[in-house]
């Protein structure tokens, strides 16, 4: 592509000479010849110091936000959200091809992008995934690095999930995506949000700024659907030209609300009703974060036009996802489950729905990440604690920080609840403790993995499936 062509749309100051792009990157390593090198500011690094290497190294050209006087820059206000515009149309405005649909939120984005995938495609309306579990494109299924992905990558599967006739793309929209400009640009046909608690301040820095990433989302939607038992609904329903539609489980004055909540072992079952019309649900995670997720995939649907009762239908199809209250097979008497909790809301959410259905004693296996918020670490002692029967306070993904200071930070929470408190760094010897002290109609939870097939140390990255290890105690096979 021609640079005049790949600036078409984009606000600049500069002439740079006319040359053939092969490749957009903001990452120094990948600079190569006839590429454009975006300049970010970031917090640990800025590539502004790297704008004249990548020149010499034969980039066509380098865009910055501050003046480097150098020849071939292109100077513009934000180099993040110029990096969206260039690669919208490095690979041909594919996003205009697509309706997407995006779902923010602290909890519950993963659960409801399956769920408004499956719908979709069970109506042959053919959808694209893009989020933390994976990303979908087609038949096609590639490993997902970020909850939504970098802006290359990111254009790259829209473009792919055209070629693929695509016409929906499904996709979990992170806070630290919006912050970041990753979506700059990117129009929503709809977008959820689910809830807010507390999560990623180490980056954000304060609730409030978290807040105000999450609502650029609904800048830049044609229809908000909306949890408004949520403390940031009335936030998030402000300041916007979207539509706002809202849904509740506590609340009447809103669009649509669920009544007779029955929560089983099979699942959830509730009365959809909206002005005028009501219909029966059956979703078969249980919980009641599975109500307030199945509800905000369907009235995102059924908001974008689809019938009512045919999308209630097609949620009584909808199977479970990865590593969100996924049962573990085994041939005990016990029930071994895997969660992504890995915040305060979300571990009390699944500990209280499996308090509800467990027949024995509830043991919640967990820990806090490393290089992450600190502040989240007490708070997530004290509801395990409080909930649980028995937790086991162990590693998550550590990190560069020592395990044993992260297991200090969560034990300050603790304090002197009535379930039994056991303390086992290394996460493997936790799983095996955790096995050999359950019995018959007990629920182990092992939060904070979920579909997460690894463990991050300070030494790197290691291989660490919790189906597997759980399997190989439980065969004899691990070491111990």
């Amino acid at each position: 592509m021609k640079l005049t062509q790949l600036l078409r749309e984009l606000e600049y100051i500069g002439n740079p000479a006319e040359a053939e792009v092969e490749f957009i990157t903001d990452n120094s390593r990948n600079i190569c010849k006839n590429c454009v090198f975006i300049c970010i500011e970031g917090k640990r690094f800025d590539g502004h110091t790297k704008a004249e290497e990548a020149l010499e190294n034969g980039a066509a050209a380098v865009v910055v936000q501050k003046d480097m006087g150098l020849p071939n820059q292109i100077l513009v206000k934000n180099t993040r959200a110029a990096y969206a515009v260039l690669c919208a149309e490095f690979f041909g405005h594919p996003e205009r091809k697509l309706k997407i649909i995006g779902v923010t939120g602290t909890n519950g984005k993963t659960t409801s992008c399956f769920i408004l995938k499956s719908v979709l495609d069970s109506l042959g309306h053919k959808s694209g995934l893009l989020g933390t579990v994976k990303n979908i494109v087609g038949d096609k299924e590639y490993p997902a690095s970020l909850t939504t992905p970098d802006c290359y990558e990111l254009f790259s599967l829209y473009a792919q999930m055209v070629e693929a006739e695509c016409e929906y793309c499904v996709m979990e929209v992170s806070s630290q995506a919006l912050d970041q400009c990753r979506v700059h640009g990117v129009h929503f046909a709809a977008a959820i949000f689910t809830n807010l608690t507390q999560d990623h301040l180490d980056y954000h820095g304060t609730f409030e700024n978290y807040q105000a990433a999450k609502h650029l989302l609904f800048e830049n939607s044609d229809i908000a659907v909306i949890n408004v038992d949520d403390d940031a609904a009335e936030y998030m329903l402000s300041g916007t030209d979207c539509r706002n539609v809202t849904f509740s489980v506590e609340k009447d004055n809103c669009d649509y609300s669920a009544k007779n909540v029955r929560n089983t072992e099979q699942g959830v079952k509730y009365e959809l009703v909206r002005t005028g019309d009501i219909g029966r649900v059956k979703f078969a995670v249980p919980g009641k974060f599975s109500v307030y997720n199945s509800m905000g995939a369907a009235v995102c649907l059924i908001e974008l036009g689809f019938d009512f009762r045919t999308i209630l239908e097609k949620l009584a199809e909808c199977t479970g996802v990865p590593g969100r209250m996924e049962v573990v097979p085994t041939d005990k008497p016990y029930t071994v489950l895997i969660d992504y909790a890995h915040t305060p809301d979300g571990l009390e959410n699944v500990i209280t729905c499996v308090r509800e259905i467990a027949q024995g004693r509830v043991i919640t296996l967990f820990g806090c990440g490393g290089d992450r918020d600190r502040t989240k670490r007490p708070l997530m002692g004290r509801i395990a604690s409080k909930l649980s029967d028995i937790t086991i306070v162990t590693s998550d993904n550590p990190r560069s920080e020592d395990p044993e200071e992260i297991i200090k930070d969560i034990l300050e929470g603790i304090g002197k609840h009535s379930g039994k408190v056991i303390v086992e760094s290394d996460r493997r010897n936790a799983i095996r403790k955790a096995l050999s002290t359950a019995q018959a109609g007990d629920i182990i939870i092992l939060a904070g993995k979920g579909q997460e097939t690894y463990q991050i140390l300070a030494s790197g990255k290691i291989d660490f499936d919790e189906r597997k290890v759980v399997a190989e105690i439980l065969s004899g096979k691990a070491e111990g």
